[in-house]
């Protein structure tokens, strides 16, 4: 009596993601497609001998009935797996159970096609939705980063940016940036080479020419008129060189082309100013796009700054379960994430999303929008012109500076301070030619002088 009222229970229950009714063996190519679904998603059981309704109608199980459902079963299935299945007496009327586990590795073909369970329905996937289920499947094997890069060897390796990894990752982990090893048992160390060949992640990190070996690594930049994607473009980079060097060149990129604004403050008559934008939320969003992107796609990365915001689009969507408003650290490409970690580009792991969130809404800007589909992630920055009070240090100041100077305001709003030493440093020119547009920048009210001596430094003028 107790096994009864527990299959009533059952029945009782309406259709769901995990309980399927069939009237009849009939049925039984709807019920592979099912059980298929059942095991690419959450497991389930089909009741054969049920009606739409829920009225159990029973089912007539002759000798081989099961034998032949079973087989059916088999031979429609790719992998196969074997659900179980039983039969049951429930109110004097036969019925068959069958129970689908999920399956460990994803990816079950009914009829050479992928079916899920979506509510009380199987449906078919998509193209984009079963490949993702795939490369999920096999990430150990097929780890984009991990693969050897075959057309490439050890000459292809630049020592000079393996030399620059290793005094960054010194600076910013305190690790000696000495190494006791031959050059290519460290980089076998760090997963940059397998064999005689690097691996793509030491090319993406170490090469001298990546994207001769990776095109789709590419990462573009442009800055358009107007708020549509289709408007006039007023300047472009397209970067080249390994990840970081990539990132470098595209900060510069965008401190270029983004408005540094000046505002008064409630608190007093004194002017703040501030980047349109906070670049390192825009900076860690890129990094995110670089080393958590899908590069079995072929396209690149791609950086859209409009008058009311700045789109960064990357192949592929987020890690399955794993959302912006529950970020967690579960990395596509696990080397280059360790890499970038190493020299500091990435502050800690699993933070990239809150950090973007916390430097928009410190600098003023909404937090950023996601979009994301099963082709692409695109992360939306709005500008925050249009909900502050303005005055630009913009349209006639900055257009008189040269390229130097404007990544000078910009080093000095993100620092606070520069000396001359480090405007020659960052600007990579003389002593004479530093302290003359020092001296611009003075004269033009966008610098003023701190202090005297030889202790003095240069922030941005009240």
């Amino acid at each position: 009596m107790k096994e009864k009222n527990n299959f009533e229970k059952i029945i009782g229950a309406s259709e769901s993601t995990t309980i399927e009714w069939k009237q009849s063996l009939a049925e039984t190519k709807d019920i592979i497609k099912t059980i298929a679904a059942f095991a690419n998603t959450e497991g389930g059981k089909v009741l054969v001998g049920v009606s739409d309704n829920g009225q159990i109608k029973g089912v007539l199980v002759g000798k081989s009935s099961i034998e032949i459902f079973t087989n059916q079963i088999h031979q429609n299935l790719d992998p196969v797996i074997h659900p179980e299945i039983v039969t049951k007496m429930v109110i004097g009327k036969q019925i068959i159970i069958v129970t689908v586990k999920m399956a460990m590795d994803k990816g079950v073909l009914a009829f050479g096609r992928p079916f899920k369970r979506v509510g009380k329905s199987t449906v078919k996937m998509s193209k984009a939705e079963y490949e993702r289920l795939i490369l999920e499947k096999h990430k150990d094997q097929l780890q984009f980063d991990k693969q050897r890069c075959k057309k490439a060897d050890l000459k292809d390796i630049d020592q000079r940016k393996v030399k620059a990894y290793l005094k960054l990752r010194e600076e910013n982990r305190n690790i000696s940036s000495r190494i006791k090893i031959p050059l290519n048992q460290f980089l076998i160390n760090v997963n940059a080479l397998e064999g005689k060949h690097p691996t793509n992640a030491g090319i993406l990190f170490f090469g001298k020419d990546p994207l001769s070996f990776i095109e789709q690594a590419q990462l573009r930049f442009v800055r358009i008129k107007g708020v549509k994607i289709h408007g006039n473009i007023l300047d472009r980079l397209d970067c080249e060189g390994t990840l970081w060097e990539m990132l470098d060149a595209g900060e510069d990129f965008i401190r270029k082309n983004i408005k540094l604004l000046g505002f008064r403050t409630d608190k007093s008559f004194r002017r703040e100013d501030r980047f349109e934008y906070p670049i390192k939320a825009l900076r860690e969003a890129i990094i995110n796009g670089l080393i958590h992107r899908n590069y079995f796609n072929l396209a690149d990365v791609r950086v859209f700054i409009l008058d009311d915001r700045v789109e960064i689009i990357s192949p592929g969507p987020f890690p399955e379960g794993i959302t912006p408003k529950k970020p967690e650290h579960k990395p596509v490409n696990m080397i280059l994430s360790r890499l970038m970690y190493d020299i500091g580009y990435i502050e800690k792991y699993g933070s990239g999303i809150y950090l973007e969130n916390e430097l928009c809404v410190k600098n003023g800007n909404k937090k950023p929008v996601y979009e994301i589909t099963p082709n692409q992630t695109k992360v939306i920055f709005k500008s925050q012109v249009e909900d502050i009070t303005v005055v630009e240090l913009g349209e006639t100041v900055l257009s008189q500076l040269n390229e130097r100077q404007k990544n000078a305001v910009g080093y000095v709003r993100e620092k606070g301070k520069i000396t001359r030493r480090q405007y020659e440093k960052l600007c990579k020119t003389s002593e004479r030619t530093a302290n003359r547009e020092i001296n611009e920048l003075v004269n033009k009210g966008v610098f003023e002088k701190v202090g005297s001596g030889v202790k003095f430094y240069y922030k941005l003028a009240s």
